[in-house]
Formats: structure tokens, C-alpha cells, sequence
């Protein structure tokens, strides 16, 4: 994710200091690794070297000083030209999921059967019960009462994630044996 296009998008809605910028950006992708305020005031001093960003005064509101940073028309431009981009997909989609069960079967493979600590269907098995066990959870988020739009989507959206997982761990599974035989043959 673009730290600099969503603070872009942020500003879009008018001036904000960046302890605004960090409390929005948490509550409006929920799902996301919450900003921390060096990342913020680090992006936010690139956007106004980049003149993607100006500073718009300061307040205090009865506290201390606060630089307030609104987006120019050349921000502007840039977010609506990064909003338009196609992403493309990943050409290479390898997760540690994935690795940990390519070095579980490669282990027992190369220990033979009981390898210690190298069961590549157990890890699936507890895998796939941690991968339940947080779609509960968002199940729960996005159906709390008064969940917004940007909580349901970020949960959807992560619980489409998790079900490709699972799918792939299932069909993973079914391979196993297979998959050591090949590795042991190699």
C-alpha cells in the first residue's frame, strides 16, 4: 500500500495536521498496520518536497502547535493518476504459508517419516485452524452493529484472502503425499 497516496487521499477532504492524518488513515483502512507518527511526518515532509503538499498554516486549538498540510493540484492529479493505475497481479505469490510447507515437506523428506517438528500436514491442520479462528473474528467485526463501510469492506476483503488460503491449504493436503514422494525422489 502507497503510504503517500493514501496521506494524499486523506488530504483530499481538506487541511489536516498529521496526528489527524494517523487517527484517520487507523480508522479508515482497519485492516492495515497502523501508521506510526515518524512514517506520517517523514511522508508528509516528501509530499512537500515533491510539492504534492503544502503546508496550510498552523493551530493549536488550546495545545500545542499543529502544522496544518493540505494537498495542491499537482497532489491531486498524481492521486487520481495513481487511483486510475491497473495493479497488476503478483507474478510471484509465495507467503510464508507457503514457504513453511515447502520447508516442512523438504525436511521430512530428508528425515524420513517422524521427522521432529517437520509434519507438513500438522502445520496445515493448525494453520488452517488459525485461518478459522480470524475469520471468526472478522465475521464478528463486520457484523457488529454500527460497523461502517470502510470496516466491512477491509473484513471482506481479508476474509476473501483467508478463503484462498484455505483453499489452497486443502488442495495442498490432498497433495502431500505426492509432494514428499517427488521431494524424496529428487
Amino acid at each position: 500500500m502507497s503510504t503517500r497516496h493514501v496521506l494524499l487521499g486523506l488530504l483530499v477532504g481538506g487541511p489536516r495536521h498529521g496526528y489527524d492524518l494517523k487517527r484517520r488513515h487507523d480508522e479508515r483502512f482497519p485492516q492495515a498496520r497502523p501508521l506510526a507518527y515518524a512514517q506520517v511526518y517523514t511522508t508528509l515532509q516528501r509530499l512537500v518536497r515533491d510539492g504534492l503538499v503544502e503546508v496550510d498554516g498552523t493551530d493549536s486549538d488550546g495545545g500545542p502547535e499543529r502544522t496544518l498540510y493540505r494537498v495542491t493540484r499537482r497532489g491531486r492529479d498524481e492521486l487520481l493518476t495513481w487511483a486510475g493505475e491497473i495493479t497488476p497481479p503478483a507474478p510471484h505469490v509465495a507467503n510464508e504459508i507457503f514457504a513453511k510447507v515447502v520447508v516442512s515437506i523438504l525436511v521430512a523428506a530428508g528425515q524420513g517419516p517422524g521427522a521432529q517438528g517437520a509434519d507438513p500436514a500438522a502445520h496445515l491442520l493448525a494453520q488452517r485452524a488459525a485461518h478459522m479462528a480470524r475469520m471468526r473474528e472478522l465475521t464478528a467485526v463486520k457484523s457488529a452493529p454500527g460497523a461502517d463501510l470502510t470496516t466491512v469492506l477491509s473484513a471482506d476483503y481479508a476474509l476473501a484472502h483467508l478463503d484462498a488460503d484455505l483453499r489452497w491449504m486443502t488442495t495442498t493436503a490432498a497433495r502431500l503425499t505426492t509432494l514428499t514422494a517427488e521431494v524424496t525422489e529428487a
